[in-house]
């Protein structure tokens, strides 16, 4: 759809000089000669840039821009002053322009501003439209929350789907890093390749090196056919490196060539074969703990990790349960032909204080069990599994006369172990914790620790 940009100034001069400027490029141009004209086109269709004067009889240009952002909140602003003071500069910037321009005006700067602040408002659309659909494809699959944490996976989502880059997903059980990397993949030009999953724990050392890579006929004992591996299964798409760690010395230092030199051969083969695969992996340890420990090389640690993605546990981002049991109560309603609206304030209260140590698995089977076997439409504590709230109950109760430690307390508490675990190596508590260090450096200034 071809830009609409809105030129706004009480001088006929200035208003046919921009429009003749920018009128060559592949844009569609309005003029209004008052705020008042301006805010009539805007009711009627959708601007994307409004370059307008600061001063002008009647409202002002910083007035005209407020008045706009109710009527059009994404379309972007470019301020036009006469005086080329730093003052008016700043005072159109803190009222939300994009940028400014001064009289008398150059032509190079308005091209280049304006090309410039439609890419921006572009790529700022494509973000939002890459959140919407990434919640909405994965939010059946348990990828749900507004936390602070998830936000930003949300963004690195979206910045790492069309790079080639490795990607390494760290977290608990439980915690949704498969979910994570179909979502990386499936937001990427390559989406309708090939998305391949191998969880290297579940196979012994010679059985992970046939599904990875393929064999011939005849390499071992039981090889009666030729095999394809999982790497020529995903050339084009993306292949998922489940429990990455598990890998034995020889798997990783075959897994370090594929990525090095993209290539590799069967087992018991000859022929070296070329593939172009993106290389997702995840693991529920501390691989550079592994790597210190002489488990994991170290060479192939920094190769699997270009971008880390470290996904936290349920109990740090406590805020998204209510989101979640909402979310897990209608979708498991629907597969059952149940009606169930909702839970009670009680039932929701031990939601948000369980620890969760299955973390949004355990939680997501939790509710299952509660909507195949409701009898209300509003489930309450007692309907809760016995697993779980044994688990609660078994919490030693206070002391007579001690104050019950809340959520706050108990996570400043388990900030002051991992800090004391760690000889306070903030990097290294914040992924025991499973946070990001900026979030751990914001609690850490919150408790005053």
């Amino acid at each position: 759809m071809i830009p609409t940009i809105l030129i706004v100034d009480d001088e006929q001069n200035t208003r046919e000089g921009l429009k003749s400027a920018l009128e060559h490029d592949d844009y569609a141009i309005r003029l209004a000669a008052s705020a008042e004209e301006a805010l009539s086109v805007l009711q009627e269709e959708q601007v994307d840039l409004m370059i307008t004067d600061l001063l002008m009889p009647g409202k002002s240009g910083i007035e005209l821009m407020d008045e706009a952002r109710k009527i059009s909140p994404e379309t972007l602003c470019i301020m036009i002053t006469a005086y080329g003071t730093v003052e008016t500069a700043v005072e159109a910037m803190k009222a939300g322009a994009y940028d400014y321009l001064t009289k008398p005006i150059n032509i190079d700067r308005v091209e280049i501003l304006v090309k410039r602040a439609l890419a921006s408002k572009r790529l700022a659309n494509e973000n939002v439209n890459l959140k919407k659909m990434l919640e909405k494809k994965y939010a059946r699959e348990g990828i749900v929350g507004n936390s602070g944490e998830m936000t930003r996976i949300y963004e690195l989502i979206g910045q790492v789907a069309n790079s080639r880059a490795t990607v390494l997903i760290q977290g608990e059980s439980g915690t949704g890093k498969e979910l994570i990397a179909k979502a990386i993949h499936m937001a990427g030009e390559k989406r309708d390749r090939p998305f391949i999953a191998v969880h290297c724990a579940s196979l012994a050392e010679g059985l992970l090196e046939s599904e990875l890579f393929g064999h011939e006929k005849g390499a071992f004992t039981g090889a009666i056919e030729r095999k394809i591996g999982r790497f020529e299964l995903a050339d084009g798409g993306t292949l998922f490196l489940d429990e990455v760690s598990e890998m034995s010395p020889s798997t990783q230092v075959k897994l370090l060539r594929v990525i090095q030199e993209r290539q590799f051969e069967r087992v018991g083969g000859t022929k070296t074969l070329k593939v172009d695969v993106r290389i997702i992996t995840a693991t529920n340890k501390d691989l550079m703990a592994e790597v210190k420990a002489g488990k994991f090389r170290e060479d192939l640690y920094y190769r699997i990790n270009v971008v880390h993605i470290m996904v936290p546990p349920l109990r740090s981002r406590s805020g998204d349960i209510p989101l979640l049991v909402n979310h897990f109560l209608k979708m498991y309603g629907m597969e059952n032909k149940k009606i169930v609206e909702g839970v009670t304030p009680e039932a929701m209260k031990v939601f948000s204080g369980y620890s969760w140590p299955g973390n949004v698995r355990e939680l997501q089977n939790c509710l299952e069990t509660m909507v195949v076997l409701a009898r209300n439409k509003v489930l309450d504590v007692k309907d809760i599994p016995a697993n779980v709230m044994n688990a609660i109950e078994s919490v030693p109760a206070p002391l007579s006369g001690q104050v019950p430690i809340n959520l706050s307390d108990a996570e400043k508490e388990l900030i002051k172990k991992a800090l004391a675990e760690t000889k306070n190596n903030k990097t290294r508590a914040a992924e025991l914790l499973g946070l990001s260090r900026r979030t751990l450096h914001r609690k850490i200034n919150e408790y005053g620790l």
